[in-house]
């Protein structure tokens, strides 16, 4: 069958993406040019479907795309250039460069149009899967039966690398379970990873695994653009998430090695890319060549956007819309001075996890924005948001056992622009998600995760579930505030700072009862992660501690004065934030002229930056009451006291006090 002019035209922009995805490649002599080279149809076709608006990258009903293989960044910046976004052929040539705007893998709030950072295989289907969910959230708070406010598509592109990866099943079952029905999954099968054939680790039907998950299956020719533009069409009608399961050649276009595993990593070649080029009628020694005629199509991407937003904006101002607008607006512009935070009275015993709970109540109570839930264990991370509702009409969301699909999910929907979302599970399976932690930190996306179970105080469930080193691992991630609160009322001074740090937070909190101190404390130090909670003149010695060890630790310090060693006490909620401060500020809250005990109970050998010495963790812990593991690895006063005499160098003598026991 003769192909039609409109495909012809198809053709010779594919081409056009084709060849520039090679020259970037070539010319930067790294990359990736065999996915962008067999995506460059599908990618012609769906810039006629996707609504976006180049000259306003953050309008807030555009159509989400993620391209979950962050290595095509050939095929991402070569379509940002062609649509009309702020990325000139200048920085198309100047592709993985130092400080250029075109890495090599797509970093969100580096270059214009990125909607989130991806590269590790499989997180940006969860992210997708993140940006629909916080759509569907916003439209049931904002869109009516006479007016959809959001009613826009999230389109995410990954291969068979993303779909071998976990985090691909954990997301797309809840997908599916959800039914996010403006999710588009376009999957790039073309049969090929960095070793050889898909088939030498890999043989399962790809459709009915998804057709199990409750999504809607396509399957197509990725080369032909009425199949792509038919399953584009259907999908978009869906009543479920749909799958485009496109069969395609990697390397197409590439003369002689088109399908080759070859063209997966590596530069194609001088003199292959002109054979190419001349194959498809391109000029063979013009590099980064752009066609009149096929530019001038790409970019009415620039005219059809502002045309779409200023059609939305209409849309938002006509008079039946005002309720809808202003539950907007409560979403758009969140009004943090309305947060009512409890008020927990001194001397009580609290765990910290349960007055976390109380806060986060407070925070979604006063913010609509303010969402979340746990992986499979609300009830014992206290996160259920009472009488708050289900996902998507309600804020408590259930992500099931899938803690890395849930921390990638909550990445995405921090970036919507609608939701401030945390999410939670216990401290030791941490090490699940933090693949999705570390991108929020390098991209500075406020998410929150609030980690419960924090220690050896976890007790009878053994050294599996009593984390050792994760803080060390944590406090280690930069741009990333680990957060470990002595008691309840400065767990509340720790939100107040973290909701202003663009950046994200994690809780660490305990199982057990922490008593809590006195409110008259200066909780304004709290901001600069740690204070003195105990001063002494003439000190000689310094105790820094956190979360469950600054109780025990102030005890201590009793003993110890009455031995002649005045001791002051630190407590160090985020040692993050104190590592930021000036030396001017650390000298006062640990002076130079005391020796330094660190106590708590983790690796904690990150306090060895202000430390003469450490009490912490050297091994896993084990499998007792809580009350006995403390007692057993020295995280108690009588513990304290004994390391403190040590480092001082006297003889730990027993000195009885009236009020206070040395347990």
């Amino acid at each position: 069958m003769a192909m039609t002019e409109q495909n012809k035209m198809r053709r010779k922009m594919a081409d056009t993406i084709r060849f520039l995805a090679a020259d970037i490649v070539q010319k930067a002599n790294s990359g990736h040019p065999g996915a962008p080279m067999g995506l460059a149809d599908i990618a012609v076709v769906l810039s006629e479907h996707i609504v976006h608006n180049p000259k306003n990258p953050k309008w807030l009903n555009r159509d989400r795309i993620v391209f979950s293989g962050g290595h095509g960044t050939g095929l991402i910046y070569s379509l940002l250039h062609l649509w009309g976004y702020d990325l000139s052929l200048d920085d198309l040539k100047s592709f993985r460069q130092l400080d250029s705007r075109t890495p090599g893998h797509p970093e969100y709030g580096h270059t214009d149009g990125i909607e989130i950072t991806t590269g590790p295989l499989g997180q940006g289907i969860a992210n997708a899967i993140g940006f629909a969910m916080a759509q569907s959230y916003t439209k049931n708070l904002v869109n009516s039966e006479s007016c959809e406010l959001i009613d826009h598509k999230v389109y995410c592109l990954c291969g068979d690398g993303d779909l071998q990866e976990g985090i691909s099943y954990e997301a797309c079952a809840l997908a599916g379970h959800l039914g996010l029905k403006d999710l588009i999954l376009i999957y790039d099968s073309n049969e090929i990873t960095i070793e050889g054939d898909t088939s030498i680790a890999w043989s399962e039907d790809v459709a009915k695994r998804f057709e199990a998950q409750n999504w809607n299956v396509l399957e197509i020719n990725g080369h032909c653009y009425d199949d792509i533009d038919k399953s584009l069409s259907e999908a978009k009608n869906a009543n479920k998430p749909t799958i485009i399961i496109a069969n395609t050649i990697i390397g197409k276009g590439a003369d002689g090695l088109e399908g080759s595993h070859e063209t997966h990593g590596a530069p194609l070649g001088e003199e292959t890319i002109k054979a190419s080029k001349k194959k498809a009628g391109f000029p063979e020694n013009e590099k980064f060549y752009i066609p009149e005629d096929v530019l001038i199509r790409f970019r009415c991407a620039l005219e059809k956007g502002e045309l779409a937003e200023k059609e939305w904006i209409h849309r938002q101002k006509e008079a039946p819309l005002i309720e809808q607008n202003h539950a907007l607006e409560r979403l758009l512009n969140p009004d943090f001075s309305a947060i009512k935070f409890p008020e927990f009275e001194a001397g009580t015993a609290v765990a910290t996890r349960d007055s976390n709970g109380q806060i986060l109540n407070a925070i979604s109570k006063a913010l609509p924005v303010f969402i979340g839930g746990s992986a499979d264990l609300s009830p014992s991370n206290k996160t259920t948001l009472k009488n708050m509702g289900e996902f998507p009409k309600g804020k408590n969301i259930h992500f099931g056992i899938r803690e890395h699909s849930m921390a990638a999910i909550t990445n995405a929907m921090a970036l919507y622009g609608t939701v401030i979302p945390f999410n939670a599970t216990f401290f030791v399976f941490s090490d699940y998600l933090k693949p999705a932690a570390r991108i929020a930190a390098l991209t500075s996306i406020q998410n929150f995760f609030v980690w419960t179970h924090d220690s050896i105080g976890v007790g009878e469930d053994g050294p599996t579930h009593e984390p050792i080193e994760q803080i060390s691992q944590f406090r280690a991630l930069p741009n990333f505030y680990l957060w470990r609160p002595a008691d309840a009322t400065e767990n509340i001074e720790a939100w107040r700072i973290a909701l202003e740090i663009k950046a994200p937070h994690g809780f660490v909190l305990s199982r057990q009862g922490l008593k809590t101190l006195k409110p008259s404390r200066d909780f304004g130090e709290v901001s600069k992660g740690a204070y003195i909670v105990k001063q002494r003149e003439n000190a000689t010695l310094t105790i820094m501690a956190s979360g469950s060890e600054l109780m025990p630790s102030l005890q201590a310090a009793c003993f110890l004065e009455q031995m002649s060693i005045m001791t002051n006490v630190v407590s160090v909620p985020c040692l993050d934030l104190f590592n930021e401060q000036d030396e001017a500020y650390k000298k006062t809250v640990i002076d130079p002229s005391t020796k330094v005990l660190a106590v708590e109970a983790a690796t904690a050998t990150e306090y060895y930056r202000y430390a003469d010495a450490v009490l912490g963790m050297d091994s896993f812990g084990a499998s007792a009451p809580a009350g006995e593991l403390f007692k057993k690895f020295g995280f108690t006063i009588k513990g304290i006291k004994q390391r403190a005499c040590e480092l001082m160098g006297v003889e730990n003598k027993i000195v009885k006090m009236e009020k206070l026991g040395e347990a």
